[in-house]
């Protein structure tokens, strides 16, 4: 048995999403310390920023989505490397409400190019001589609910969904 819609109900447009294209945006390594850091014991402080940030491409619903990754590495006073990453992605995202396009494009899409921005900044790492880098795996549903709960503290206190 067949069901009808009913009667005065608008059928919502289909919910579409879908990779185009992963790219290296930018990417800079550097080691201002060498070779003199290589002699230091290998013990370094880590500091990992992240950053994300999306664009409409065009007006058929694709979006650039930039994941940019900053890692510094310091052994003591020295700045071992610092490498910056901008891994990405070109998506297609259609039918969905702004809140919830906001939602896919702060961390559907990070989540997708992070794995890329990880690998890069590893391989960067060890052909610049230094031992590999895992970073460790990031929970972009966590920091997109803490910036909402930012922006609305910002707004004092009005909802974080405008």
């Amino acid at each position: 048995m067949a069901e009808e819609p009913a009667a005065g109900s608008q059928e919502k447009p289909q919910q579409q999403f879908a990779m185009q294209r992963i790219y290296s945006k930018d990417l800079s390594f550097e080691s201002p310390a060498t070779p003199g850091v290589f002699k230091k014991q290998w013990q370094p402080k880590v500091n990992v920023d992240l950053n994300t940030k999306s664009d409409k491409v065009d007006e058929q619903g694709n979006y650039e989505v930039v994941l940019t990754i900053t890692l510094t590495a310091k052994v003591e006073q020295d700045t071992a490397f610092l490498v910056e990453v901008q891994q990405a992605g070109i998506f297609f995202i259609s039918g969905f409400e702004a809140e919830d396009l906001r939602r896919i494009l702060g961390t559907t899409a990070p989540n997708i190019l992070f794995p890329y921005a990880r690998e890069t900044i590893d391989s960067v790492c060890v052909r610049g001589g230094f031992p590999p880098v895992m970073l460790a795996p990031v929970n972009f549903d966590a920091l997109y609910q803490q910036a909402l709960a930012q922006k609305g503290n910002a707004n004092g206190g009005e909802a974080a969904t405008h």
